[in-house]
């Protein structure tokens, strides 16, 4: 099983998030992300105006800072940047972090944060949607070395090329969202790695439909890595763990009862929440924490959670 930390942007100071990183590539996380938020997002009805790092430079910081995990976004909004752009700091991600870079992708939803800093938004999800099939086929081929002219009415490129090359051979894309009809289809043709999250009966379901679409494209599916997103705190004690939660929100401006997939509890009640998504095939379990980020958590997942959930497949 592989393990990654989300770390939430807003409310943080910068060594909290630090130390939560460094924490993390201690104790043996894959990978290290953050959002890609211009404005604070937790729960509805929260102050947009919270303070807020903006997710590019912040991973960027990380690589010079962290020695093993893969850094990202989950997920970079897609209208925000040029995708050449995109690309071109993605190598450069690469070679801070000696090879360790990874681009995260989605089509972005939260209108004031691009309308009110000028950044075109699109007529709907569907338009963003059909940027981010754009998008993200022009990165791949501008990371692996193609040169790329491209002609839409969002995006014109004439022959771009970028050098130097990633220091990885396949420097993976990540592809966040739950769209059956076309999020999903992106994920097919180009993603290296799928987040979701929600119920397990509803990925289970998105899980076939990318299955289809992986057919009707001719990929292998098996070769997309599943991720799945959730919101732990680990304590003994249930009631412990969840005033931690509800303090931890609280930092954030927002209450539990405004916050989705929260996995409260011990250990082996983490693993259990794991099991039936691990059935589905999704062994790469990407823990989300708001400032100032649970180190307890941090810790137990790592040390705790993993060996105990991969002892309980080996044992199967």
């Amino acid at each position: 099983m592989k393990l990654g930390l989300l770390l939430w942007n807003q409310d943080a100071a910068w060594p909290t998030v630090v130390d939560a990183a460094q924490r993390a590539d201690r104790v043996g996380y894959d990978m290290v992300l953050m959002w890609d938020h211009l404005y604070s997002i937790a729960g509805d009805g929260v102050d947009p105006y919270r303070p807020i790092f903006e997710g590019w430079t912040s991973i960027s910081a990380l690589a010079a800072l962290t020695e093993r995990c893969h850094l990202g976004l989950l997920v970079g909004s897609n209208p925000i940047r040029n995708p050449a752009l995109v690309a071109k700091m993605a190598v450069t991600l690469d070679h801070i972090s000696n090879g360790r870079a990874m681009v995260g992708l989605g089509a972005g939803w939260f209108e004031l944060e691009h309308t009110a800093n000028g950044i075109p938004f699109g007529s709907g999800f569907g338009e963003r949607l059909d940027w981010l099939e754009e998008s993200v086929s022009m990165i791949r081929a501008l990371i692996d070395g193609e040169t790329v002219t491209h002609s839409s009415a969002k995006y014109q490129l004439e022959a771009a090329r970028h050098a130097p090359r990633p220091i990885q051979a396949h420097l993976p894309i990540l592809v966040g969202g739950n769209g059956v009809k076309k999020t999903l289809r992106t994920v097919a043709r180009h993603a290296d790695l799928w987040n979701t999250m929600g119920p397990a009966a509803d990925v289970a379901t998105r899980d076939q439909v990318l299955r289809e679409h992986c057919v009707s494209v001719g990929r292998d599916t098996s070769a997309i890595e599943r991720t799945l997103e959730f919101k732990p705190i680990i304590r003994d004690d249930l009631a412990e763990a969840e005033r931690v939660w509800a303090e931890s929100l609280a930092n954030a401006g927002t209450t539990p009862t405004l916050i989705r997939n929260a996995w409260l509890g011990s250990p082996a009640q983490i693993v259990e929440r794991m099991r039936p998504y691990r059935a589905l095939g999704f062994e790469t379990m990407i823990a989300e924490l708001p400032a100032p980020y649970d180190p307890e958590t941090i810790e137990r997942l790592a040390l705790e959670v993993k060996p105990m959930a991969e002892a309980e497949l080996a044992a199967s």
